[in-house]
């Protein structure tokens, strides 16, 4: 067992987002602090600043004031890329890179210099996992429809071994059954010690799938 579990990974303390004129806020004071091992959903209405702050979380959002800690170090200690490939987001809408739906689940294994006989095997285990056909891997992503990019996008993320999975509405686009399929494995790669942060409206899966809620409304946590 991991003994880093339990352990705090990611800390926010006091963050607020505004526009980029400085206007209009969207989020506002936020403080938390995320443990090793942790499945937290967050729910809100739309607009409340949600996808904002999985982005803040990744770094594709700077926080205009405000301070965001990752394993103890403030996030402008760690290099970006290294950051993002420790703190991977998935976002809602799939983020294409017009390869084969196999190059495109090799890209992350590449980039973590395995051997090809090694992203092979570990590209079958991942199909048989998320019951990913082998007649998608020698389609262009282009051609699937957007709840198997969906997947494909999902599962390439996941490809990335992150410390934490953030995920933005992952299940808007997968029938009922893909759905059911991919929060037991999630449960399952937590389970392993990949920790969490799922975005859903659909309030009975995030009652299911996680062990806590944040609640935001217009920006702040309630």
């Amino acid at each position: 067992m991991d003994n880093s579990l339990g352990q705090e990974i990611l800390r926010l303390s006091e963050v607020s987002l505004t526009d980029a004129n400085g206007f209009e806020t969207i989020l506002n004071n936020i403080s938390f602090s995320l443990n090793r091992g942790d499945r937290w959903g967050m729910m809100g209405p739309s607009g409340a600043g949600k996808t904002s702050l999985l982005r803040l979380l990744n770094r594709l959002l700077e926080p205009s004031q405000g301070s965001c800690f990752f394993e103890g170090k403030p996030f402008q200690e760690i290099p970006i890329v290294s950051l993002r490939r420790q703190i991977v987001l998935v976002p809602q809408e799939p983020k294409l890179l017009g390869m084969t739906v196999q190059e495109s689940l090799a890209y992350p294994l590449t980039l973590q210099q395995l051997k090809p006989q090694e992203i092979q095997s570990k590209i079958q285990q991942s199909c048989d996992r998320f019951h990913i056909p082998a007649a998608w891997l020698d389609r262009n992503e282009l051609q699937l429809s957007l709840g198997q990019r969906q997947l494909v996008t999902i599962v390439r993320g996941i490809l990335m071994e992150p410390k934490i999975l953030l995920l933005d509405e992952p299940t808007s686009a997968l029938d009922g059954d893909w759905a059911e399929d991919l929060l037991k494995e999630l449960c399952l790669l937590n389970e392993q010690g990949m920790t969490i942060i799922m975005v859903n409206h659909q309030a009975h899966l995030i009652e299911r799938f996680t062990t806590q809620v944040l609640s935001l409304q217009a920006g702040q946590l309630v």
